[in-house]
């Protein structure tokens, strides 16, 4: 009998910048919306949106501002398409009212900042990790919020793709943080097999026009959401809303919208906190990293193995909700965690809130504009023989 087993097309290998994946990454998630603003280092973004768009009858527009670029991301969003914008530093500052606009009226869209040196325009074309809290806290209020890393090219490619899954899966804004080396390396890659990705779509009305109440749930966390123009009555605001999403001041409908808008994110931890794990099991010292910085870990650990040191690596994707499960089963066996980040250390924060002085916590910090080296990491790996 012969073998009938269906072949496998193997991977298409390319050979892509950062930035250029993620805009791959967007276009094979569905995204045929861009709006935005040139600003580096995340332009080249903006720059392959403009040629990618009209072949595929998509929307590229370049906005006045990063302000305006968001507010058109929002409008056509809530027209039906997925749609993203990108930035760095100074416009993810100005951006930060309509991200609030978009979380409380439960907007789908992602956003990406390739970070750079800061405060206000700070290192333009150098590397650095310091607006890890302003995506999680920088709009005001409380807010439930995804921000996700990315720290290859191949990377950039499928976190793209996972964002826009999770932005309309669960009608959220999605930040996916970058950084001046991860958008501007350049290096040749398999892409994942289309087959193997599957697309989440946002959830259609299921009732007639006349029936349709905005933002009821029906026992879950997360409303079925009509397109502007299907004919179905849409009241949209930035103001604590009613189900039929019109303003309230009724301190039993805030509570119970404010509650939900947490729960569908809390709830949902083990689908949202994607992390990377890398010889922890018996590892005494771990470093816990994230974007281009991981990339220099996962090299270190690999060094320090071969020097008989018992080290191991905790690669973060999702940044927020900050992945606790992930981290306490490595505090439960490890005795040091060592953090490098290019800030004066954020997620360390995170870190030492989790590991509540069960371990040594140990933080490499640089904010001068260069990259924190294997050869860096590896020093504190090693003296803590």
């Amino acid at each position: 009998m012969r073998n009938r087993t269906k072949k496998i097309k193997p991977p298409k290998t390319v050979f892509w910048q950062g930035n250029q994946a993620m805009v791959e990454g967007a276009l094979a998630a569905g995204c045929r919306f861009y709006a935005g603003y040139p600003i580096s280092p995340a332009t080249e973004i903006m720059e392959r949106m403009a040629q990618r768009m009209p072949a595929l009858d998509g929307v590229f527009i370049q906005m006045e501002d990063e302000i305006a670029g968001l507010g058109a991301v929002i409008g056509a969003s809530l027209a039906g398409v997925k749609a993203m914008t990108a930035t760095s530093g100074p416009g993810f500052s100005l951006i930060q009212e309509n991200l609030g606009f978009a979380c409380v009226a439960e907007v789908p869209c992602v956003i990406i900042n390739v970070m750079r040196g800061g405060p206000s325009t700070g290192l333009p074309t150098s590397p650095a990790q310091g607006d890890v809290l302003q995506a999680r806290w920088g709009t005001h209020g409380d807010h439930p919020i995804i921000v996700l890393s990315v720290s290859t090219p191949l990377d950039c490619y499928r976190v793209t793709l996972q964002a826009f899954n999770l932005s309309e899966k669960y009608r959220t804004p999605v930040i996916i943080l970058s950084d001046e080396v991860v958008a501007h390396t350049r290096e040749t890659f398999a892409l994942p097999n289309p087959e193997e990705i599957p697309l989440v779509e946002r959830l259609p009305p299921t009732v007639p026009p006349e029936w349709f109440i905005p933002y009821e749930t029906k026992g879950r966390l997360v409303p079925a959401m009509s397109a502007f123009g299907d004919g179905y009555r849409y009241h949209v605001t930035g103001l604590t809303h009613d189900v039929r999403g019109f303003p309230t001041n009724r301190p039993e409908e805030v509570a119970a919208f404010q509650n939900r808008l947490r729960q569908k994110i809390s709830e949902n931890l083990p689908d949202i906190q994607w992390v990377e794990p890398y010889r922890v099991d018996d590892a005494e010292q771990v470093v816990i990293a994230y974007g281009s910085v991981a990339r220099s870990a996962l090299h270190a650990v690999r060094l320090a193995r071969e020097m008989g040191l018992k080290a191991g690596l905790l690669k973060l994707i999702t940044l927020f909700p900050f992945p606790r499960a992930a981290l306490e089963r490595i505090i439960a066996t490890a005795r040091i965690l060592i953090c490098p980040e290019m800030n004066w250390g954020q997620i360390s924060r995170e870190v030492k809130r989790v590991n509540r002085g069960r371990c040594r916590v140990l933080t490499l910090n640089k904010f001068d504009g260069t990259l924190i080296t294997p050869q860096e990491i590896l020093k504190n790996l090693a003296k803590n023989i």
